[in-house]
């Protein structure tokens, strides 16, 4: 039984027919895939997503260059009216074989250097989906709280209450005016 998800779209390189001087790939989604690649990341719509990489092979693995270009549309956190947003990322990637001589043994300690800027993904099989990647790189880059420019809660103009709300001011308002204790 196969649990993972289909891709939403081919983005395929087979390691074992690279050239040795790499290849172009590109990338243009067509509306369908787009609509639905808007409907996986949940936002309004993705009007345009193109990506342009270059694949070349590195020691028994490969290394993915390039930039990805889309421009998407979605719900203000402030009025919930459409913002778009462009984005031009670049993508640089590497996908390696996973070391079968050094599996490290159950118990045993691994070393983890925090400090390098990316670990290499990998792989097995001789096929790398460049698909996972490029939605990814397009996820990351999404504004988590979009709003229209000069947008925010105050420009609204909302009554929020009184001004101080603490439970000790409710409190405050029960007393009678005239109470000595006060």
């Amino acid at each position: 039984m196969n649990t993972t998800a289909a891709p939403l779209f081919d983005a395929i390189v087979r390691i074992d027919r690279l050239p040795a001087t790499g290849r172009e790939l590109n990338v243009s989604l067509d509306e369908a895939t787009r609509e639905a690649l808007a409907e996986a990341l949940k936002i309004s719509a993705v009007e345009r997503f193109e990506a342009s990489l270059v694949v070349a092979p590195l020691r028994g693995g490969l290394r993915a260059q390039g930039r990805l270009l889309a421009r998407i549309v979605q719900p203000s956190v402030v009025s919930f009216e459409p913002v778009t947003q462009e984005l031009d990322e670049p993508v640089d990637r590497v996908f390696l074989p996973e070391p079968s001589a050094h599996k490290p043994t159950p118990g045993s300690e691994i070393f983890v250097d925090l400090e390098d800027d990316d670990f290499p993904d990998h792989i097995d099989g001789p096929e790398v989906d460049l698909s996972a990647l490029l939605t990814e790189t397009l996820a990351l880059a999404i504004d988590p709280y979009p709003r229209l420019p000069g947008e925010s809660v105050e420009s609204l103009a909302l009554d929020t209450g009184p001004k101080e709300s603490s439970p000790f001011a409710a409190l405050a308002k029960l007393k009678p005016e005239n109470d000595p204790d006060a």
